[in-house]
């Protein structure tokens, strides 16, 4: 009978080993499934999945509320470091039919703009209306959600009357209207309003188009105004109403 050779044997050993090892590494789960049908770029690192409080509460990741639209849901995460975005992806976007082109030729643009602006502060994608509205608000709640978790650090410090008073995220009663429900979310910081979304506004029919006329005119306002004391948008008679009434009760939880 033959003798196995030593330097064989250790060969042999070696290989099976890492064959092994491979076996293992393809039965891990996926950590993310729902990343697989994100738009606009891959999934971030499984690691510091979301940065909640802790001396790391600077850098991580954080996945803000999925907004709904006309077209279906968008929902962004971003990877914050250093206390800026370095990193923006829509985990949601419409899709089926026309939206996989709007998303497909839109999404990018919004990632990079978000990274580009470091704020929630960015332009709608011509084409893309719905879509780009959706993305900016579930991108607000992102960045909210990284304050909130940074805790201290979001605050703005300040000196005198109403110091150590910092950034206040406030979101207003829902204001019901002939036409559906109103609601608003004011970002107010050194006592000013430096932010205002609309997280619900009439729609369907002939309602999306008075909606899609008249927030973002109410918005600038109310920012330009610093109050609920606004004019009503020519033709959005009952929204308007319903924009200020929800506008007046978040700055009533803001303290005026």
């Amino acid at each position: 009978m033959r003798k196995s050779h030593p330097v064989r044997r250790t060969v042999l050993a070696g290989a099976a080993t890492v064959s092994g090892i491979v076996l293992l590494l393809s039965l891990k789960p996926a950590s993310d499934p729902g990343s697989a049908s994100a738009a606009g770029g891959a999934a971030p690192p499984v690691a510091a999945q979301s940065p909640q409080g802790g001396r790391d509460a600077g850098a991580g990741t954080v996945t803000g509320d999925a907004a709904g639209t006309q077209y279906g849901p968008v929902q962004v995460r971003l990877t914050v470091s250093g206390g800026k975005i370095t990193k923006a992806e829509a985990v949601q976007a419409p899709k089926g039919g026309q939206s996989d082109r709007v998303t497909a030729d839109a999404v990018p643009r919004l990632n990079q703009a978000a990274v580009a602006a470091g704020s929630a502060d960015i332009d709608a994608v011509s084409g893309a209306t719905y879509t780009s509205a959706g993305y900016v608000k579930s991108l607000q709640s992102a960045l909210d959600k990284a304050a909130a978790a940074a805790g201290s650090g979001a605050a703005e410090e300040g000196s005198g009357t109403g110091a150590g008073q910092g950034t206040q995220v406030l979101t207003g009663d829902a204001a019901q209207t002939q036409y559906g429900p109103v609601q608003v979310r004011v970002t107010v910081g050194a006592g000013r309003i430096t932010d205002v979304e609309t997280l619900q506004a009439p729609k369907g029919g002939r309602s999306d188009q008075v909606t899609a006329d008249a927030v973002p005119k109410l918005e600038r306002a109310a920012v330009a105004a610093g109050s609920a004391d606004i004019d009503a948008v020519s033709g959005a008679t009952y929204t308007s109403a319903g924009y200020r009434q929800s506008l007046q009760s978040a700055l009533d939880r803001a303290g005026g």
